[in-house]
């Protein structure tokens, strides 16, 4: 009788000892996708204040002088607008001297650009 007790102990601590591995691998899990959450977010954040810089940055040239920029050179010369080239690519599309410029801000993401030459 003693035999079956002792086994009876064993496979309920193994069982505990599961619970508990499974129990970190979902604590884990659901940190893991927390921080993925708050990065995508941050992104996003960084994106947007970066177009909404150049934007402003136009508005205000047009405020300024009666005409938006020509293009981002000068938005970076005369409004100090920066910005990592190897993070974002930045679309500056003029439709007319009176009309806002179209900004987009896109991500490059975590890939090499490959080096020319």
């Amino acid at each position: 009788m003693n035999r079956f007790t002792q086994e009876k102990a064993s496979s309920h601590l193994l069982r505990r000892a599961l619970g508990s591995i499974a129990g970190m691998c979902l604590v884990i899990a659901v940190m893991l996708w927390g921080i993925s959450a708050v990065r995508t977010s941050s992104d996003n954040s960084r994106i947007d204040s970066l177009r909404q810089a150049i934007v402003r940055s136009a508005v205000h040239c047009y405020a300024m002088q009666g005409r938006y920029p020509e293009s981002l050179d000068y938005i970076k010369e005369h409004y100090g607008v920066r910005w990592d080239p190897k993070k974002y690519i930045v679309d500056y599309e003029i439709t007319g001297a009176n009309l806002m410029p179209d900004v987009t801000v896109f991500p490059i993401g975590d890939k090499e650009v490959p080096h020319a030459g």
